[in-house]
């Protein structure tokens, strides 16, 4: 069995992914406590170091017959909804990445991020300076930018995974033909939610009261559920669709909102598309000055299946440190296709 190293870990959703792909996770890194505990109640046969991964490299030492590291080091200084900062201290751990990977020597790594790290202008030099780096250490690196959406995750969520492979550099068509060959439609939100019926129910506990306000100055697009309409830049979810991507901050100002009444019948009316049309068509509505009881944030229940995590999936902490494990986690379903894709290449004779 392949054996890896998982650092970056939070509440190990890449890591779930990882080991539905056939990957024994011998050993993991994170420092936030809550996501470790998290992390530790759901893979009790992994050891897990809790801190600095800076602070923590001497432990690696001990790790030298590992096939595969992967790993989400923190996204947020190269993401194009935060400051895009090359200075923030989160921006420098795609190199402690490597320095792991310099000290284990596995046949592989995948190392996931935020699309821009792979796409804009902004980030080239950073993007050509990693695969650089990676070249010096003996690793063909090449970044693939995948939809959670083709591959079985009802999230329009797009991140790029820089795989290296160990004195290979010619395996692009080869990871991306993997990747391909698993492309499968995602159920569409309403299906997913289905079961677990309306927030407040069973299956179904309420776990956010966070009141949901009017944007003062709404972006408006194309369609409602492409629109900027609650709570600053709040967006609606298309039950008939796919969520945008979910953040860690899923209570803040980017939050995701569900009208519950037509997410459970269909034959309801769409208060969302009657918002939005009176938005577009400039109508005054006072009527509208407190959002009804319908709209209301999405449930933790409700985020895990979003993030394809089990149902059983143990989180621990406050619900606010639950919430952002889970905006924080690369879906189980899209690190599954990416380890499938990495195993595959690596085990073939």
């Amino acid at each position: 069995m392949i054996k890896a190293i998982s650092l970056f870990s939070g509440a190990g959703g890449m890591d779930v992914g990882f080991k539905n792909a056939g990957v024994d996770v011998v050993l993991a890194n994170e420092i936030d406590l809550n996501a470790a505990n998290t992390f530790v109640a759901n893979h009790p046969d992994t050891k897990m170091i809790v801190g600095d991964i800076n602070d923590n490299l001497h432990n690696f030492w001990d790790y030298t017959d590992i096939d595969l590291v992967f790993g989400g080091p923190p996204c947020q200084g190269f993401s194009v909804i935060g400051k895009m900062d090359p200075n923030d201290e989160r921006s420098q751990l795609i190199w402690s990445f490597l320095k792991v990977v310099e000290i284990v020597r596995p046949k592989a790594f995948v190392m996931e991020n935020v699309k821009s790290l792979a796409t804009i202008n902004k980030w080239k030099g950073v993007r050509e300076e990693y695969i650089k780096r990676a070249k010096e250490l003996g690793y063909g690196c090449v970044p693939f930018v995948i939809n959670a959406a083709e591959y079985g995750t009802p999230q329009k969520r797009e991140r790029v995974f820089f795989i290296g492979i160990k004195d290979d550099t010619d395996f692009e068509e080869a990871i991306w033909n993997q990747i391909f060959s698993q492309r499968r439609k995602a159920p569409t939100v309403r299906q997913l939610f289905s079961d677990l019926g309306p927030a407040g129910t069973d299956r179904n506990p309420q776990t956010c009261n966070a009141k949901i306000t009017f944007a003062v100055k709404p972006v408006m697009r194309r369609i409602p559920y492409d629109c900027l309409m609650f709570n600053g830049i709040g967006c609606p979810i298309d039950p008939d669709g796919y969520s945008r991507t979910i953040t860690a901050s899923m209570g803040g100002n980017m939050m995701l909102i569900v009208d519950d009444v037509f997410l459970h019948d269909p034959t309801a009316d769409n208060w969302i598309q009657g918002y939005y049309d009176k938005l577009v068509s400039h109508e005054i509505i006072p009527e509208f000055k407190e959002a009804p009881p319908r709209l209301r944030r999405l449930t933790i229940n409700e985020a895990r299946r979003l993030q394809t995590f089990p149902d059983d999936y143990i989180f621990c902490g406050s619900k606010t440190s639950v919430y952002k494990q889970i905006g924080n986690a690369v879906p189980c379903e899209m690190a599954k296709t990416v380890a499938t894709a990495v195993v595959k290449y690596i085990t073939v004779d």
